[in-house]
């Protein structure tokens, strides 16, 4: 997998750095997107700028390439699922305890309307 999602001698740089550093910095702004009832579209932007941060730390601390389309692509991809996955989350949890008398909690990421149960 060297050379296809990490250039570091060992993969335990790219997932420290790309998943822990990376996502969980990219979960906690899917979260501020997501409670700030900002759209979807206003977390991408900023995912992307965040991916160009992962990219300079692995520039900057192991002596990786900073101006690589292919690896500023893998963090981008990383970083955008997690964010992604904090996003829904949060938005689920707050339809589901800010309107509970409309959605019910389908699962950790989704919400649906809930039924009205009419006697008659």
């Amino acid at each position: 997998m060297q050379g296809i999602l990490y250039e570091e001698p060992s993969i335990w740089l790219f997932l420290f750095v790309t998943v822990v550093l990376g996502g969980s910095a990219a979960w906690m702004t899917g979260r501020a997107i997501a409670i700030t009832w900002r759209p979807f579209w206003q977390l991408l932007i900023y995912l992307l700028i965040l991916a160009m941060a992962v990219r300079f730390i692995h520039f900057a601390l192991f002596g990786g390439t900073l101006l690589s389309l292919h690896y500023y692509a893998i963090d981008a991809i990383v970083v955008l699922i997690i964010g992604a996955l904090g996003f829904q989350y949060n938005r689920a949890r707050q339809m589901t305890t800010q309107y509970r008398w409309l959605y019910e909690r389908t699962g950790p990421f989704g919400w649906k309307e809930k039924t009205s149960h009419t006697n008659g």
